[in-house]
């Protein structure tokens, strides 16, 4: 099993031991866990919204909801910020500087001039078949 696999795995397994061991169960405890993995991600008032707009979908009533989230969904939303402390939530300063939009390059070589905007991974505009980073952009 991969990192990623380990992982999540190990961040569901509360939510796993609570199952009988059947494919339903544990897919079911799957599904919940990338919800709960999901609304950590997001800033506490957008988390907020998006759960409850959930309600209507689990058909509860507005006590189970409260108990459901106060005794599932908030546990692992705080077992997923224990677990994962440096992983950027939505919304953060952290996570704005990673999903900037990278500076350009100066236009220094002479294939930003031959065909200026052209990606390094695009077919190259001379018709060759090759990419572009291997025909005249090298």
């Amino acid at each position: 099993m991969g990192a990623i696999a380990e992982s999540m795995t190990a961040y569901t397994q509360p939510l796993l031991d609570e199952t009988d061991g059947s494919a339903a169960q544990m897919n079911s405890a799957f599904a919940l866990a990338q919800i709960c993995w999901n609304l950590a991600l997001l800033p506490e008032e957008e988390r907020d919204d998006n759960l409850a707009k959930m309600q209507p979908t689990l058909k509860m009533d507005d006590d189970e909801f409260e108990e459901f989230r106060r005794t599932v969904v908030l546990p692992m939303i705080r077992r997923h910020h224990e677990m994962f402390p440096r992983m950027p939530r939505l919304g953060s300063m952290e996570h704005s500087r990673r999903t900037a939009v990278p500076q350009t390059r100066s236009k220094t070589t002479s294939r930003t001039e031959k065909y200026p905007g052209t990606g390094r991974n695009a077919p190259c505009p001379c018709n060759s078949g090759k990419k572009y980073k291997r025909c005249c952009g090298q």
